[in-house]
């Protein structure tokens, strides 16, 4: 055995360690279970900038079949239209930060504006965190946003199981993982540009400057929350984080590639380059 064999060893064997700490000391026995129809097709809505031309040009695809939102989509006007069956929170914003205006406000069109079948998923740690959702069309499902790494069989397990999952930096990452929990066997990726490296700058102070950019159009309080949040972080801090987002989708890859998964990704322009590109 070389050393370079030896290190990756050993590097794997202390992630293996390190990942099994955390599955058994924060993951909970998880209840998603498979809701896919036969041949049945999901498609994820990020909430990039390109999402709005697949609304004005693909419509009726994206309501043929099944969807799945993310974070403030509930706040675009065009929410009601879309109608997703399944919806995702993961970051700890949307449960901690119930003084944001915009968190307020995307409670209450959760509660109010879905008058469809939808089940909300949404980190087991904040089992207790649910008492602002009043809407009986909305049922809640929990996951676990548990960095899975190391050893290819033991991540395996926990992917399947839903025990932990690759390192999940954005909230793509358990959406696709939630959405192969639920039984989907072909996942389209709509609205993920993931082009941050655009928009990322550094100001003549050394603050981090990064644009996000939406479909739908940010408020001044988003807009103020995210700088604000950005200007306590440095650019290799970023950099890095970008690393463990599109290193993650790598491992979800070369996971669904051994169980007849397939994910295809249909934005345009995407920096994602671990899935087969293919249009809606």
């Amino acid at each position: 055995m070389t050393s370079d064999s030896i290190a990756d060893f050993m590097s794997r064997l202390g992630s293996s360690i390190k990942s099994l700490v955390k599955i058994a000391l924060y993951s909970r026995r998880c209840s998603i279970r498979k809701a896919a129809g036969e041949n049945e097709r999901i498609i994820i809505l990020g909430n990039g900038p390109s999402l709005d031309g697949t609304i004005k040009n693909d419509l009726s695809k994206l309501q043929a079949s099944p969807s799945l939102a993310v974070n403030f989509a509930a706040n675009a006007d065009e929410f009601q239209v879309l109608a997703p069956r399944y919806y995702v929170l993961a970051d700890p914003h949307f449960f901690n930060g119930r003084n944001d205006p915009n968190v307020k406000r995307l409670h209450d069109n959760i509660n109010r504006k879905v008058n469809w079948e939808m089940t909300l998923f949404v980190p087991s740690r904040y089992r207790k965190a649910m008492d602002w959702l009043n809407n009986p069309e909305v049922g809640v499902e929990y996951f676990n946003p548990i960095g899975a790494e190391g050893f290819r069989w033991l991540t395996d397990i926990a992917y399947r199981t839903g025990r932990g999952m690759p390192r999940p930096r954005n909230v793509l990452i358990p959406s696709i993982m939630i959405a192969i929990l639920l039984g989907y066997k072909e996942i389209y990726l709509a609205g993920a540009d993931h082009s941050w490296m655009k928009t990322i700058s550094v100001d003549d102070c050394n603050r981090v400057i990064s644009v996000q950019p939406h479909f739908y159009k940010d408020n001044d309080d988003e807009k103020n929350r995210v700088a604000t949040t950005y200007m306590n972080y440095r650019l290799h801090d970023i950099v890095h984080s970008f690393y463990v987002a599109f290193k993650a989708y790598h491992e979800i890859a070369a996971y669904s590639a051994t169980h007849n998964i397939h994910i295809y990704n249909a934005t345009p322009g995407s920096f994602i380059d671990a899935f087969e590109r293919r249009r809606l």
